[in-house]
């Protein structure tokens, strides 16, 4: 099994710059702009993106890194897209961010550690789980807002904790998981709670881009298209969520990231 299927604009003749062809540069910039509108509108962004990064022709680790990295420039669009939301959350906000920090640190050095041969076979499973998790948002979101009371303590720490980890170690799924628990521990009020997600999230992927960059092996020529069309896409991003049919778009890319799973878990090694 293999976690990279056929590459993106190979053909004889193409111009290819660090090992990517124009066209499939051109192909990131795209999947970034709607990666980063779906991201910032609170579904699982690099169930767009990754799949365009194998195409292109990246490894399943190097995918991750590069997806990795290009999602930082989330951070200022979704924060300017999300002020209204933000405003009174600064304090909150920094008491939760060395965690996010932290975790997601600790979760880039495991994924450094993982000999890419079993990420590859991992892959599979948690672009599956991912899937199913974008397809259960809504009866979560339904349960959250039926739920007022907020936990606290070593049940929330734990629970935000495990997700950094998850997002510096893999990160697909990790925005809406994080959205779970901060609606359920901290802010039941899902835009509110959305906003912080967007910022610890992008303090998250701060963090273990440093150790990327210093440790690990980044395919620049993927990251600054993706990143471009990300910093584009989650400006806009709760623009087009008020006009796109949310329930049409989840069902699209969760079918689509349930195909890749199953591509990637057939395809021969």
């Amino acid at each position: 099994m293999s976690a990279r299927p056929a590459q993106f604009g190979k053909q004889k003749g193409a111009v290819i710059l660090g090992g990517i062809s124009v066209g499939g540069m051109a192909l990131l910039l795209v999947a970034g702009v709607l990666a980063g509108a779906v991201g910032s509108a609170g579904g699982i962004a690099s169930l767009i993106s990754y799949p365009v990064l194998l195409a292109v022709g990246l490894a399943a680790k190097p995918a991750n890194v590069a997806d990795t990295i290009a999602f930082v420039a989330s951070l200022p669009g979704s924060a300017l897209g999300s002020r209204a939301e933000l405003r009174g959350q600064g304090r909150r906000i920094l008491s939760l961010a060395p965690l996010a920090v932290a975790g997601s640190a600790a979760g880039a050095v495991l994924l450094l550690l993982t000999p890419a041969g079993v990420f590859g076979r991992i892959v599979p499973f948690l672009v599956a789980f991912a899937a199913v998790a974008l397809l259960l948002q809504p009866r979560v979101s339904a349960w959250l807002e039926g739920h007022h009371g907020r936990g606290h303590g070593l049940w929330a720490q734990g629970g935000l904790l495990s997700v950094w980890v998850f997002d510096g170690y893999w990160g697909v799924g990790a925005g809406v998981m994080a959205l779970a628990v901060l609606a359920l521990t901290v802010d039941t009020d899902l835009a509110r709670a959305n906003a912080v997600k967007n910022v610890l999230l992008g303090v998250a992927d701060i963090a273990c881009s440093i150790v990327f960059i210093l440790y690990g092996p980044v395919r620049w020529a993927a990251v600054a298209p993706l990143a471009a069309g990300v910093l584009a896409g989650s400006r806009v991003g709760p623009l087009l969520a008020r006009r796109i049919p949310a329930g049409i778009l989840r069902l699209v890319v969760a079918l689509a990231g349930l195909g890749l799973a199953v591509h990637l878990w057939l395809s021969p090694g």
